[in-house]
């Protein structure tokens, strides 16, 4: 059945405008987003189904424009509301980590890792610049390719971290096969990194490897 043909008080739409976004499930708010469903399922069911095939909603919005114009059911017209939803989880996380101390915000900090990372097949370093109150400036990927010291360029960290008066940086990098663990190339690559960073006091506060739906921290180990 045809949500609209629903009694108005079971509907999702009606049911956030009357008792609030926290009383729906996550497949009736993907529904409110998708409006319509498709032939032989509704806007419900298709959220259902689109959350199953993610498994998470954090897997779903760090779902790539490709990824999710595969789906059956996302037109032009759905795929271009959920990248826009998508672009602005991104953005808000991204002023949240602008207005006050990174480290205070360990969760935020690696939700915003995973949409930076989403559906990449092969590695990328990141760099977080942050002001001496661990304030986030800046956000960029430095490095892309397998990750080595061949790869990696100390140099050019050093020359961005001056460009934006960064007193800290944390670094980041994905792990395309899914695994969240550094290998012993990533410790003694971040070994010798918090070094150079050193030499120019610079605070390395921290390296996080991203997998799949997980992260592994260093500094949450001991050894940043």
């Amino acid at each position: 059945m045809a949500i609209s043909e629903w009694p108005k008080d079971q509907r999702p739409r009606e049911r956030l405008l009357a008792t609030g976004p926290e009383s729906l499930s996550d497949p009736e708010l993907i529904a409110i987003l998708l409006r319509t469903g498709i032939a032989g399922k509704n806007a419900i069911e298709l959220g259902r189904e689109i959350l199953s095939h993610f498994g998470s909603l954090n897997r779903l919005f760090a779902a790539s424009s490709d990824e999710l114009a595969k789906l059956k059911g996302l037109g032009p017209a759905k795929l271009a509301i959920f990248q826009t939803v998508i672009e602005l989880a991104r953005r808000a996380i991204f002023e949240e980590l602008k207005a006050g101390p990174v480290l205070r915000s360990s969760p935020t900090v690696k939700h915003f890792l995973h949409l930076q990372f989403a559906n990449q097949e092969q590695e990328i370093f990141l760099v977080l610049f942050l002001d001496v109150q661990h304030r986030l400036i800046a956000s960029e990927k430095m490095f892309e390719g397998t990750l080595t010291r061949t790869h990696v360029y100390p140099r050019e960290i050093l020359r961005r971290a001056l460009t934006h008066n960064a007193a800290a940086v944390i670094f980041a990098h994905n792990h395309p096969s899914g695994v969240a663990e550094p290998s012993a190339l990533d410790k003694s690559m971040t070994a010798d990194l918090k070094r150079v960073m050193q030499s120019m006091d610079i605070t390395l506060l921290d390296h996080i490897i991203v997998g799949a739906g997980k992260t592994w921290s260093f500094s949450e180990h001991g050894l940043c």
